[in-house]
Parts: C-alpha cells; structure tokens; sequence
C-alpha cells in the first residue's frame, strides 16, 4: 500500500452553513456564483496550501489540481472537491452540470500526470479514469459531501468523467 494521502478540512459537513452552501450551489444561480468566485478562490488555496476556501468553512474537502494544458503545455490549476479514500483521491469533473467537460478532464485524458496541493503538501499524482463499473458508488460519495452533484447530474447529458488519483 502506498502512503495515504493527508486529510484536511475547514468547518464540519454538518453545520448549518454546510446545508445552506450545497443547496446553494445546486441552483443555477448558485452555480453561477461559485464559477465566478473560482479565480479568487484559486488564489486563497494556493497561498493557503489548499487549506482554505473563499467560501468559507463550509466542510468540504478541497484541493487544488494543476494538470498540463493538452494545447499550450502550460500548467492549469483548478480547485476542485473531492472524495478521500486513504491512498485515492477522487475527483469529478461536473463542470455544475454544464454541456461540456471541464478542460482539466480532457488535460488529464491526454496527460495523466498532475499535482494536487491537499492539506499544506503538494503531491505529484497520476490520474486513471475510474471504471464505470465503479462509477455509480463513487459518484454516491460525492452526493454524500454535497447533494449538489444529484442536481449537476441531472442538468446535463453527458457522462460525468470521474478520476482516481494516487501517488505518482
């Protein structure tokens, strides 16, 4: 077994503000505002080492993946929820139930290497498309953190691309 990846979150998953927060970001509304306030929460994360959020602490585990552009070769970072599972991280790419996949999936489909900054440390990871045999009970994890994903994956038609991480 590999080393098992550090665990870090800012307020508890239970709070009132949680609940309000992931109805919140399930409206479309909601969506809209998270989206625009993604450019300052990146900057929070990175000074903070992925360990606090613009929005507060609402108790959801947050990281910060950097993936390689598939176009320009250039670092692309986007904070990001995930599901911690000792030595796999998961990530989704909901996009907020958009049309389209998020850039940083495609980045990933064509380049697997990345880092995640979680819990202060910044860790070199490689990305493996999960099964979607498995894909069912890993997307049920990310409702359990926020049962905002039920409302992105209703939005839209596509497949939701869903990631597992782990040490590089």
């Amino acid at each position: 077994m590999t080393q098992p990846f550090p665990q870090w979150q800012w307020g508890s998953p239970d709070s009132a503000l949680s609940r309000v927060a992931g109805r919140f970001a399930a409206t479309t509304p909601g969506s809209w505002v998270i989206r625009k306030l993604t450019p300052l929460d990146r900057r929070v994360l990175e000074r903070t080492g992925a360990k606090y959020t613009v929005l507060g602490p609402v108790g959801a585990p947050v990281l910060l993946l950097t993936t390689t552009g598939r176009k320009t070769g250039a670092p692309r970072t986007q904070p990001l929820l995930y599901v911690h599972d000792g030595d796999t991280l998961y990530v989704i790419g909901s996009n907020f139930g958009q049309a389209h996949h998020p850039a940083w999936t495609a980045n990933l489909l064509a380049d697997p290497g990345a880092t995640v900054a979680v819990a202060g440390e910044r860790i070199p990871v490689t990305a493996t498309p999960v099964d979607d045999s498995a894909k069912e009970t890993i997307f049920q994890r990310f409702i359990e953190l926020t049962s905002a994903y039920a409302t992105y994956r209703e939005r839209t038609s596509r497949d939701l691309r869903i990631f597992a991480l782990t040490r590089a």
